[in-house]
């Protein structure tokens, strides 16, 4: 038995069985390639879904994470810390809104984004009971409140019942969104990038068409910008490319680059209506750690330029993969996303995880989303050569299963 059929054989003991790993272990990683425990290398275009945009082993993360270790690494919110002050004046100051709450997930984001919401309409009404309109075929998270608000019936209906007065829209369609509004509704919650449900970017009529739904009723905008966001489009939040600004956005992953962070940011108006001391919190948000690495990882961005790259670097990744797709034989019908954010549709009768899984042994990472699409979210450092490389392999795999 090798290490690696060792480690799973163990970890299958003693884990909860809440994923389908694939067969492999890694133990390192450097750049964008990861190395299991035998040695071979992968060329990563998942970035641990999302999460690792400065790829494996940065010199100047891995020192400022180093540092911060030496000298505190958690003392409750309770009490103010450097750190917590720099990370957030650089995320304020990068997304433009006004008062951040760090938390320690994505989803933990979202639940903290939703109570901002309700509680800012029961201030202002004077009594609970309000509504919130979430878009089909969404993923916002696996907590109850972030799963109420998940548009796919699969990841609901075995935990109803679930936080009630949410209701449905389509996405991409604005009278949708109109017919669903009540006199109770409170906010509007939507991916600027869906993700998981297959990658689909909002319309940008769509978007402002929500916007001024919004400024007309009175209800909140909330943008989840847990995957799309932190430069992945291009910008540091998606949403900056349509010049729609939202009243709450969450943000995580990217946002600590491997160290598990996130946050809800609101707009001074959400800011001065809703959360008041007491009505939220979290033992680790934003302890001196996290808030390290956010800073960090803002740092790291301005100065290598990340979003330039991105920018610069995006239209390549588009042009080889719709040129991937036009010599797949049919495999592929097509392609659809933003910057480092790309779906590939696969034919309805391959499916997307057959091509995942032989291009894992091929060396390869690439992920899957709803719809029968593979999800490419390479780190923001990924180059023209691995680039090339990515489609290289991924031709090869894609022509061994025709």
């Amino acid at each position: 038995m090798s290490k690696s059929e060792q480690i799973m054989a163990q970890a299958d003991e003693v884990l909860l069985r809440a994923y389908n790993r694939f067969p492999v272990v890694f133990s390192r990683g450097e750049g964008v390639t990861l190395y299991d425990e035998e040695g071979k290398s992968y060329l990563d275009f998942g970035s641990g879904i999302g999460v690792n945009a400065l790829g494996y082993g940065h010199p100047a993360y891995t020192q400022a994470l180093t540092q911060q270790v030496g000298k505190l690494m958690h003392v409750s919110n309770l009490y103010y810390t450097a750190p917590l002050e720099e990370a957030a004046r650089a995320l304020t100051e990068k997304s433009g809104l006004s008062r951040v709450f760090f938390t320690n997930s994505g989803a933990e984001a979202i639940e903290g984004a939703i109570k901002a919401a309700k509680k800012y309409a029961s201030r202002r009404d004077g009594h609970s009971g309000h509504e919130i309109i979430a878009m089909e075929h969404s993923f916002h998270g696996r907590t109850v409140g972030a799963v109420s608000v998940t548009g796919t019936a699969h990841y609901r209906e075995p935990f109803e019942p679930l936080m009630g007065g949410v209701r449905f829209a389509r996405f991409n369609d604005l009278e949708s969104v109109k017919a669903q509004v009540t006199e109770k509704t409170c906010a509007i919650i939507l991916e600027t990038v869906q993700g998981e449900g297959g990658i689909y970017p909002a319309d940008p009529d769509f978007l402002a068409g929500v916007r001024a739904l919004c400024d007309e009723k009175d209800i909140l905008l909330i943008l989840d910008e847990v995957q799309c966001g932190m430069g992945r489009t291009g910008s540091w939040y998606a949403w900056q490319t349509y010049g729609v600004k939202p009243d709450i956005m969450a943000t995580a992953k990217a946002l600590g680059c491997g160290v598990p962070v996130g946050a809800f940011v609101l707009g001074e108006k959400t800011a001065e209506s809703s959360i008041e001391p007491g009505d939220h919190g979290s033992t680790y948000g934003g302890n001196p750690l996290a808030a390290a690495a956010v800073s960090a990882v803002f740092s790291i961005f301005e100065q290598e330029d990340i979003l330039g790259h991105v920018k610069e670097t995006a239209p390549y990744l588009e042009e080889k993969l719709d040129a991937l797709c036009a010599s797949s034989g049919g495999v592929l019908a097509g392609r659809r996303g933003m910057g480092f954010m790309q779906g590939l549709i696969v034919r309805e009768d391959l499916p997307a995880g057959k091509i995942a899984a032989a291009a894992l042994q091929a060396g390869l990472i690439v992920l899957t989303a709803g719809g029968n699409v593979l999800r490419l979210l390479p780190p923001l450092v990924v180059t023209r050569s691995d680039i090339d490389r990515m489609c290289e392999i991924l031709g090869k795999v894609i022509t061994s299963l025709q």
